[in-house]
């Protein structure tokens, strides 16, 4: 797991970097910076309105007595994509819209949900 960690955090920057240099050099300095400037911009106001919905949605589940783990779920989800917005980069921005709207958080639910069981079934889960 910590050697899948370290090369993303190796690589992913190096991608960001990369691409947006191409981007500069293609479509010019100025709307390069534009464009971060607009996707964190919306993706802040994105990640509020999904981000307040998904707080009320596990309120509703609290107060009549159902679990909230999917909801839970979804503002984990909403938190990471909106945090992701906000970092310059086309793949974090990619990656950050996706994990606001519902239909592509149904791509990363089977995956978050095998990690956590791989996890339990190791007992390495730490609540707390």
């Amino acid at each position: 797991m910590m050697k899948w960690l370290i090369a993303l955090l190796i690589v992913v920057p190096a991608l960001e970097l990369a691409l947006l240099i191409w981007a500069a050099n293609n479509i010019g300095f100025f709307v390069t910076v534009g464009m971060i400037i607009a996707t964190g911009l919306i993706g802040a106001f994105l990640a509020k309105k999904q981000g307040v919905k998904a707080i009320g949605d596990i309120q509703k589940a609290m107060s009549s007595f159902q679990p909230p783990g999917e909801n839970l779920l979804r503002a984990a989800f909403v938190l990471v994509g909106g945090v992701m917005l906000m970092t310059p980069g086309f793949i974090s921005d990619a990656v950050g819209f996706s994990l606001l709207f519902a239909p592509t958080q149904k791509v990363y639910k089977p995956l978050v949900y095998r990690f956590i069981q791989k996890r339990m079934k190791n007992t390495r889960v730490i609540v707390g």
